[in-house]
């Protein structure tokens, strides 16, 4: 990391709270930074710079479709085979596997950014919150979530810009820089550190988070991380790494005590945090509009272009998977007739989209505006994690982990589709209907891509309503230099560290 993306990031930029707009810190200090006896002298102030990090999530950076984390999440999903492009021009470009190869496309360079400037501000906050005057209860609290927002981020990008962890292998591929601290200007790039390396950073910081969450004050609202989330987390490392007892472990810990949305829930339209079920979201009010390049703009019922010629569809063969019973089932419009979907039965003056088939009706602005708060993480992915993992460990030969993996998911499938029986598949069969379920779960929130490549698994969009038209390429090989993407012109050229031999292939 060096020059634009060095790890000095403004502090003075981001440190204002979530309930307003109005800045705590700006222009106060000279434009570059902020100076740390200013922002971390107390809690409270340590506070504001940490709530500087929770509004970047949902802040609009350069262009119209950096909406911050949603906008991941919408690069993320479009890289599957889940959702169906309908027009053959989109902002969204990755969606044809062609951009993110690019070191000059504007996209891979937000991303870049947009998580190293998370990481550097929480290196701020963990090396200095220590010091500040105020409750240890509540400096164990920022801490924790700084530590986890740190490993959070250096996790998104190692799935982004390095090779697939290899539970099998040793790592040594290249993943990204390891910034765990604050440097000064003169210091040198860091350079991509191994797979194995950041990993191990990764889940240092969510040991330490879950440490410091022991004993610390109560989070505020859910657009704070607490020790749930950081368990939550962990659970998403220990399975991308293949560790399946912890990611069983961790997500059962991360959900003990939370509960499942309701069917009425499960259909109001995804926007709003105080939902039972949502463990971590970013609350964004009502004063605070994002216009047209919130997640809502794009994946949504806002009056945009983007969601009025461009809806989100379905991919009618997992479409077809979900039991007719299920609420879900009522998520998705096969037919494009709007006047008959449950989910579009909408307050005069929000846009109905077209009459594209297999149209999402999961996301639902919660009015006239772009608002509405996006999920980052939820109670039924902890389900999900558990009983992948414990489904796998029945693969290896745990008979008890086969019948504790088919009750973890009977208690989700259940929730979601009354007429759910208990499955009584085994083995492959029972991992796959597991999957299955992940996919139908959590579409649109930001995990497809991630979900192949941990598994080295192919895009197949064949036999679909894809169209190469529309999508661009219909299969994507396992395992190729297209599921990396690369690293910004701009980090190649200022970093001597990585240089243009640290590229990806």
């Amino acid at each position: 990391m060096k020059t634009k993306y060095k790890f000095i990031i403004p502090l003075a930029i981001i440190v204002m709270t979530l309930g307003s707009c109005k800045d705590n810190y700006l222009d106060t200090q000279p434009t570059d930074r902020v100076a740390n006896t200013a922002v971390f002298t107390t809690t409270t102030n340590a506070m504001a710079a940490l709530n500087g990090i929770h509004r970047s999530l949902y802040v609009q950076y350069s262009r119209q479709e950096e909406g911050g984390e949603g906008a991941v999440h919408l690069n993320i999903d479009y890289m599957g085979e889940d959702i169906v492009n309908t027009v053959s021009t989109t902002a969204y470009g990755v969606h044809k596997w062609v951009t993110h190869r690019s070191a000059t496309n504007l996209n891979n360079a937000f991303i870049y950014t947009f998580y190293y400037k998370i990481i550097a501000n929480a290196n701020a906050i963990i090396e200095n919150i220590d010091n500040a005057t105020g409750p240890e209860a509540e400096k164990k609290a920022i801490k924790g979530e700084a530590l986890a927002y740190r490993a959070w981020a250096h996790f998104v990008l190692v799935q982004v810009f390095g090779k697939r962890y290899d539970a099998a292998g040793n790592n040594i591929q290249l993943g990204v820089p390891i910034a765990n601290t604050t440097i000064i200007d003169a210091t040198p790039g860091k350079p991509r550190a191994s797979v194995e390396a950041v990993y191990a950073q990764i889940n240092t910081d969510l040991d330490a988070a879950i440490a410091s969450f022991n004993g610390a004050t109560t989070r505020p609202n859910k657009s704070h991380l607490n020790i749930n989330v950081a368990k939550g987390l962990k659970a998403r490392v220990a399975l991308t790494q293949g560790k399946w007892a912890l990611a069983a472990q961790m997500a059962l810990e991360a959900r003990t005590g939370l509960a499942l949305m309701t069917n009425a829930e499960y259909i109001s339209g995804f926007n709003d945090y105080s939902n039972q079920e949502w463990m971590w979201g970013s609350r964004q009010q009502e004063d605070q509009t994002t216009y047209f390049y919130s997640y809502f703009a794009y994946m949504g019922t806002f009056n945009s272009t983007a969601n009025r010629t461009v809806p989100k569809r379905m991919n009618n063969l997992l479409y077809n998977q979900i039991a007719a019973t299920d609420v879900r089932k009522q998520l998705w419009d096969p037919t494009g007739s709007s006047s008959t979907f449950l989910a579009y039965n909408l307050p005069a003056g929000v846009v109905s989209n077209s009459t594209a088939s297999y149209k999402q009706g999961k996301f639902r602005n919660a009015g006239l505006t772009s608002i509405g708060d996006v999920v980052n993480m939820r109670v039924g992915e902890m389900f999900l994690i558990e009983a992948e993992a414990r489904a796998r460990l029945g693969i290896a030969g745990s008979a008890t982990e086969t019948l504790a993996a088919q009750n973890v998911l009977f208690t989700l499938a259940k929730n979601r589709n009354p007429s759910y029986i208990l499955t009584t598949n085994v083995g492959v069969a029972l991992l796959n209907e597991i999957l299955i379920q992940r996919r139908i779960e959590l579409w649109g929130e930001g995990f497809r891509f991630f979900d192949l490549k941990r598994q080295d698994l192919p895009v197949d969009r064949t036999g679909s309503i894809h169209t190469v038209a529309l999508s661009g390429v219909l299969t994507v090989p396992a395992g190729g230099p297209e599921w990396q993407w690369a690293i910004p012109q701009d980090e190649i050229n200022s970093n001597p560290a990585i240089g243009p031999s640290g590229q990806n292939p």
